[in-house]
């Protein structure tokens, strides 16, 4: 009983801190609104060099691979480009958790991604001396048992070390966080594995414990980590914290964990990386799954602050247990509204971010004559498609389209090539389909009159999964294919959200012809 009480004394004193520093800002009126990162934005890793940040997230298996941003402020964010442009020769997918480091000039990322020839998840690393330029790849780093996943690097006095995930796979032994020593040169691991922590099956680990990030302040070293279940609608992801006086433990767990949880408007809080401002202020850079959004835009980049109680040398989160939807900025920065997206392919300058599936062919496509050529690779009824990443739940996207002979082409939601929903043009005809569980279906057909020179399609994001599906032709009103909007739950992935652009399909190597598209997202 006196045990108990005391946890409760302490939740109350550590709930009581966050609760004054809150509502006592160092940046009075100027605020911040999550997600920083908006967006299918998981596992994001973040560094500080002088008066600039970066960060690096999953694409999971969307090319090109892992995408990097950066920042002046931690509330606003450019995206940079990727990591790789092309997959590693070893690999074939599961671009998971990429951890960034730099060292002595070098930028190092250190990834999981799944080996072509068993299809098991390791770990690999890659560098650059220049993040604009891509990195070089310098193959698998770490196997381990049957999966070896979410590594993160330290240095520690010195000497370099990695951590991971292990055992995830490994039925009847518990998950545990490994560490071992990494070369000089950050590329090879050079000592013995040793233990950090294990999941606790009886309590809220009971999933397993996983995207840990450590760190140190004054005599402790902290570890921030993520237990049970990542991704999906039945996601319950949770953080946890412990500390150690040595990277080697023992590893003491805070006891009033976990500390971040889900609410109502930000879900399955977990796995990312703690930087501190050159004010010493902690900021923890995760994913969650916007409450309303959820899925269909996926794990997004969201900012929690951590504050410190220095009696018992343990920390909280600023605003509590759950992930402010609003907060004080970081540094005073505002914050600026998420842009449309509006692209005119007549016009000299189109950097579009476009994403594609890693599991196929890499779309071959180019700009010529004011018109986005996207070839069709294949008669499969699968198609080509290449898209962008949605950065809020409702939306709507619209793209003219001239059409030509035996190619469908369309506007698509892409969740996979087995999971699609489109609506398309054809010489003389409109059609809504979809493709689910790798079985497509023409939902309806539409006439239009022969010779058609230029036709807009339209998709329009409705509330929770729901789509409408519209055209029109020159300046005219827009018109929907159905009364009523389709039902697009079944698109999301187990850990990633769909994306939305042009799918072809129909005649091998045909050619779209795309003038122009935009995105128009609702207010935040």
């Amino acid at each position: 009983m006196r045990k108990l009480f005391l946890t409760i004394i302490s939740t109350l004193v550590v709930a009581l801190q966050a609760f004054a520093q809150s509502t006592h800002s160092p940046n009075p009126g100027i605020t911040y609104t999550n997600p920083v990162i908006a967006g299918d934005f998981a596992d994001p890793s973040i560094i500080r060099l002088g008066d600039t940040y970066f960060a690096v997230g999953t694409s999971s298996e969307w090319g090109p691979v892992f995408p990097i941003y950066t920042s002046k402020d931690l509330v606003n964010w450019t995206y940079m480009g990727p990591v790789f442009n092309e997959m590693p020769p070893w690999t074939m997918g599961s671009f998971w958790a990429p951890e960034l480091f730099y060292r002595k000039g070098t930028y190092y990322l250190y990834y999981t991604a799944r080996r072509k020839t068993d299809q098991r998840s390791f770990i690999g690393v890659a560098t650059t001396r220049d993040l604009t330029k891509g990195f070089t790849d310098h193959g698998l780093l770490l196997e381990w048992t049957t999966e070896a996943i979410d590594p993160f690097v330290i240095d520690d006095q010195g000497k370099l070390f990695i951590t991971w995930k292990a055992y995830g796979l490994d039925r009847g032994r518990p998950i545990e966080i490994l560490g071992a020593e990494l070369s000089a040169d950050g590329l090879k691991v050079s000592g013995q594995a040793f233990p950090l922590i294990k999941a606790e099956p009886a309590n809220w680990e009971k999933g397993g414990i996983e995207g840990q990030t450590i760190f140190k302040r004054g005599r402790y070293y902290y570890m921030l980590y993520s237990g049970n279940t990542c991704c999906g609608a039945q996601c319950n992801y949770q953080v946890g914290l412990a500390r150690a006086q040595t990277l080697q433990g023992p590893w003491e767990k805070y006891p009033n964990n976990p500390l971040l949880i889900s609410d109502k408007t930000w879900k399955c809080p977990g796995h990312g990386t703690i930087v501190v401002t050159p004010d010493q202020r902690y900021f923890y850079l995760h994913h969650a799954y916007n409450g309303v959004d959820f899925t269909l835009t996926g794990r997004q980049g969201v900012l929690s602050e951590l504050i410190w109680d220095d009696k018992s040398q343990w920390p909280a989160f600023r605003y509590g247990r759950s992930t402010p939807r609003q907060a004080d900025s970081p540094l005073q920065a505002t914050q600026k509204q998420l842009p449309n997206l509006t692209v005119d392919f007549s016009q000299a300058r189109n950097n579009v971010p476009w994403v594609w599936d890693v599991s196929l062919r890499k779309p071959a496509y180019s700009v010529h004559q004011g018109q986005l050529q996207l070839i069709n690779q294949g008669s499969s009824q699968m198609g080509t498609f290449l898209g962008l990443v949605i950065k809020k739940g409702t939306y709507t996207m619209s793209s003219d389209i001239i059409p030509q002979a035996d190619l469908l082409q369309s506007l698509c939601l892409y969740g996979d090539a087995q999971n699609q929903l489109g609506i398309g043009i054809r010489p003389g005809s409109l059609e809504l389909w979809q493709i689910k569980a790798g079985k497509r279906q023409l939902i309806k057909s539409q006439p239009i009159p022969e010779g058609t020179p230029l036709v807009t399609l339209q998709v329009r994001s409705k509330a929770d999964s729901f789509y409408e599906f519209g055209w029109r032709i020159e300046s005219g009103p827009y018109n929907r294919i159905t009364d009523a909007p389709l039902d697009g739950a079944f698109l999301p992935r187990w850990d990633r959200a769909p994306r939305i652009g042009i799918g072809l399909s129909g005649k091998d190597q045909g050619s779209s012809r795309v003038r122009a598209m935009t995105i128009q997202y609702d207010a935040f």
